[in-house]
């Protein structure tokens, strides 16, 4: 059976505000826990004017409390950019708070560009190279082993979910090194997709934590009534991903523009073809086709959904959607 939850990265709209933006979340969290969704994850990204997440761990505290049962948590956390002691006080907090429902994956990524990284990291002395040592000084501290000498209080023996991102072959061998659930980036970096599969099954050793593998990948799902409808509304996502990969720089969320691709060159279409391979974009028949066929090819034991659109209405709606072609698949599987 194939699992899925929500990658929420708290879109600011053009037009909009942080704000609104924290309220969206809050509200998409608690509709996403009615359709079945496992989990509910905000990423940290800094600097970037159409994202809300950036104090990742404050906004899972608001949509945890907007919520009763999801599991809630980051995807991730940017380990290089904080002391683990830190983390492992702010999610023992949220243990606290929601017991039994924390989640924390951990990146090497900055989240940032090289400029606010430097701001970020100002005094830390750390990188993405000393990222498996970190890793182990959190696990460190949520054992209460004793390995460190300081104990971290909250955080000292909670039962956080520990989880490696990535999007390249370096995560997939650390979680299976480690023993953890791995969830892969594909949703905007499928390049690695199938190489990363295959080195995390292909080298994972049991733990404490895990007996067997477990591989969440990320996937855009566009839904709506029609697959016309659907095209429109992508293409505030696309025109997002043409932005960044262009300048270099996130913007707010645009307004979906009709026929956005055909305004697009060759150069163009290709990268977005390529950035959006793990995405279903259509009405019912043709979403749930694209996630069956998804599924099919990598044996994915949950999906990240994510499904970035500027209307909420029609972002909840898409959601919606997913859950039952999500739910179908199911059906579908077990009669095989």
């Amino acid at each position: 059976m194939t699992a899925y939850s929500l990658l929420d990265l708290v879109p600011i709209v053009q037009g909009g505000n942080a704000a609104q933006a924290l309220a969206n979340a809050a509200d998409l969290a608690a509709h996403v826990e009615g359709l079945g969704f496992t989990r509910y994850w905000v990423a940290e990204h800094h600097g970037m004017d159409g994202i809300a997440s950036a104090a990742t761990a404050v906004v899972i505290a608001h949509v945890g409390q907007a919520t009763s049962t999801i599991r809630v948590g980051a995807g991730g956390i940017m380990l290089p950019n904080h002391a683990p002691l830190q983390v492992a006080e702010q999610f023992g907090t949220l243990d606290a708070l929601f017991p039994g429902r924390v989640d924390l994956g951990l990146g090497r990524a900055p989240g940032s560009d090289q400029r606010v990284s430097a701001a970020i990291r100002r005094g830390l002395g750390s990188d993405g190279n000393e990222f498996p040592r970190d890793v182990a000084e959190l696990q460190s501290y949520f054992a209460d082993d004793g390995r460190t000498g300081i104990r971290a209080t909250p955080g000292a023996g909670a039962k956080v979910d520990i989880w490696i991102l990535g999007s390249s072959l370096f995560g997939a061998q650390l979680a299976a090194m480690l023993g953890l659930p791995y969830a892969f980036a594909s949703h905007f970096a499928p390049g690695l997709l199938d190489e990363a599969i295959d080195a995390y099954r292909r080298n994972f050793r049991p733990s404490a934590a895990l007996e067997k593998p477990h591989l969440m990948l990320g996937f855009n799902v566009f839904a709506a009534d029609t697959d016309a409808e659907a095209e429109y509304l992508a293409s505030s996502q696309q025109q997002a991903f043409v932005a960044i990969r262009t300048t270099g720089k996130g913007i707010q969320l645009p307004p979906p523009v009709q026929g956005y691709r055909e305004t697009l060159g060759g150069h163009g279409n290709a990268m977005l073809d390529q950035v959006l391979s793990a995405s279903a974009i259509g009405g019912p028949d043709r979403v749930r086709a694209q996630l069956a066929a998804f599924v099919a090819r990598t044996g994915a034991d949950e999906l990240m959904l994510t499904s970035a659109m500027f209307d909420h209405q029609a972002r909840r709606k898409s959601l919606s959607l997913a859950a039952e072609a999500m739910r179908g698949l199911q059906v579908d599987l077990s009669g095989v």
